[in-house]
């Protein structure tokens, strides 16, 4: 079955959701280095992380990444444009995101911010919902009001 970025969209913004709640309070690195680029797995090893490898397909490959309240998403993508698409729905979700060319970590804010120290990379952060510690509903998806 080939995996299409309809079908892997879902599947990444669940683990986006389970990885970084409703946002946390923090700052980002003193010292950025000079973004990395190369492969998930080349990525990860610069991070010190062992990938759990989640999607391999042609277009995007992701993995988990860390331990705890420490984990990430680390995904690569094919192309600037996928990447692009794929972090504009994704960002509808809320969360943290740490950006480079063909590549996106996602996860807490301290946690991107503290890959920031080792990967470089732009923060980006994605839509903020209303407050309260009940977490985010199944059918947190629809938002159609919301514009970038």
């Amino acid at each position: 079955m080939r995996l299409t970025r309809p079908m892997l969209a879902p599947a990444a913004l669940a683990a986006v959701l389970a990885l970084t709640g409703c946002g946390a309070d923090g700052d980002g690195a003193d010292t950025v280095p000079a973004t990395a680029t190369g492969s998930l797995e080349h990525l990860a090893a610069e991070a010190e992380c062992t990938p759990d490898m989640q999607t391999d397909a042609d277009t995007i490959r992701q993995a988990l990444c860390g331990k705890g309240d420490g984990k990430y998403v680390l995904a690569t993508f094919s192309t600037d444009r996928g990447q692009r698409e794929w972090i504009n729905t994704a960002k509808d979700y809320g969360g943290y995101y740490l950006v480079g060319r063909k590549w996106v970590a996602v996860g807490h804010e301290d946690v991107v911010a503290d890959l920031r120290g080792t990967l470089g990379g732009t923060l980006e952060q994605g839509v903020q919902h209303g407050g309260g510690s009940a977490g985010h509903s199944a059918g947190h998806g629809e938002h159609a009001g919301h514009s970038g």
